[in-house]
């Protein structure tokens, strides 16, 4: 095998990991908007764990979507979801403040446990963002499916300063 050709295939297994990784386990994505100020600044990049709910398979019509190894969401993680269908498109950013089979209400933008809706349908999360005037969370979209949950937010990379953070 010649010199170069050694060269090109491990780049390209490298190249095919890092696809692998970067579409399974982990992801990148941006903050624009204060819904998490101060916690998440917009310009922030986050890192988020695919994985930290289970392997995510989206069938994308071929097979049902299903989660391997599958862990529920716990109140108080920070998530990462696909909008619902009728929201605009993107991800947004989270917290938990609900679970299957809790009961909430809301009092005058407060949320508080127990109460009037039921969170009680298997697979449904009241998902909350710090700044009450944030138009995508649970109080404007209503339960979100955890099919829609991407992953947990694990730390910031990349912070509105232009700077690397440890």
């Amino acid at each position: 095998m010649s010199s170069w050709l050694k060269y090109v295939i491990a780049f390209a297994s490298a190249f095919a990991l890092m696809l692998a990784v970067r579409t399974l386990a982990v992801s990148i994505h941006g903050v624009t908007g204060d819904g998490l100020a101060p916690l998440y600044q917009s310009g922030d990049r986050l890192l988020i764990n695919r994985c930290s709910y289970g392997l995510r398979i989206e069938g994308n019509g071929l097979l049902p979507y299903s989660r391997l190894m599958r862990q529920p969401v716990k109140k108080g993680d920070i998530v990462a979801f696909n909008a619902p269908k009728g929201f605009p498109n993107g991800i947004c950013i989270a917290r938990c403040k609900a679970v299957p089979g809790d009961t909430i209400r809301s009092k005058e933008g407060t949320m508080i446990v127990p109460g009037l809706k039921t969170c009680a349908q298997a697979d449904y999360y009241w998902l909350e963002a710090i700044n009450e005037q944030n138009p995508l969370d649970s109080r404007y979209m209503g339960f979100i499916h955890e099919q829609d949950i991407i992953g947990r937010v694990v730390t910031v990379l990349y912070n509105r300063n232009n700077t690397f953070l440890p």
